[in-house]
């Protein structure tokens, strides 16, 4: 007798799945901004339906991360250089507010929550895993946020750390700073502001620690670098399939 196959197909993704798989690509500079996310394409490869497809695109456009246009569909986000400058500029007036009540209320788990985050991403950048060393980088301050107690404020800067990981793949320095950071071993650099916060923060100087939080903030805006981006449409079977 001729043994059959008797393996189970591979089960479908889920819609988190998908989600985090599109987000990858995009942060990862496989899906360039202004990429068209055809919802029958994207069906297709990742072989459901479209009606699986839209909930996807639509926690995607609530993160600002893909842009929805009624009748001409949804692509990945391209933000302008001023929106780039306002995500940062806000970004400075509500996050030395909330390291602030950080120190007020955080405790030694929470200080050393912060040091892994630092050394994590430390980590990542030395594996030259771009894409979750600027995840990390965003997760040192979401973690500040959600400690910190403010609502409102941590609501809003978890939308600003989405927009800041596309900015900075679209304008940032990223790849060519991991590029060195596995040639020279300087991923401890490039995680140093960190650590200086970190202290101001153990020390609980509020003071010191807004102030190097707003600098922090301003050294990674300067580093933008406003050039369209350039490139054909990848191929989205290929890239999810």
């Amino acid at each position: 007798m001729t043994p059959t196959n008797t393996a189970a197909p591979a089960a479908p993704p889920t819609d988190t799945e998908m989600y985090e798989r599109v987000v990858s690509a995009i942060l990862d500079h496989r899906l360039p901004p202004g990429t068209k996310l055809g919802e029958d394409k994207l069906a297709g490869a990742f072989g459901v339906s479209r009606t699986r497809i839209r909930p996807v695109l639509l926690r995607l456009a609530n993160e600002q991360v893909v842009t929805l246009v009624p009748n001409r569909g949804a692509t990945v986000a391209q933000p302008t250089e001023q929106e780039a400058r306002e995500v940062f500029e806000v970004r400075r007036l509500i996050e030395p507010t909330l390291v602030e009540l950080f120190i007020a209320k955080a405790d030694e788990a929470d200080m050393g929550q912060l040091k892994r985050c630092i050394d994590d991403e430390e980590a990542a950048r030395l594996a030259g895993d771009m894409h979750r060393a600027i995840r990390l980088s965003g997760d040192f301050h979401l973690q500040i946020a959600e400690r910190a107690g403010h609502q409102t404020l941590g609501r809003i800067l978890r939308e600003l750390t989405s927009r800041t990981s596309l900015i900075l793949m679209t304008y940032g320095t990223a790849l060519v700073d991991m590029r060195e950071d596995r040639r020279d071993g300087a991923a401890a650099c490039r995680c140093r502001e960190h650590r200086v916060l970190l202290d101001a923060i153990r020390l609980r100087d509020a003071r010191e620690a807004a102030r190097h939080m707003r600098e922090h903030l301003t050294r990674l805006e300067s580093q933008l670098q406003f050039t369209p981006p350039v490139g054909e449409a990848p191929d989205l079977s290929a890239l999810f399939s």
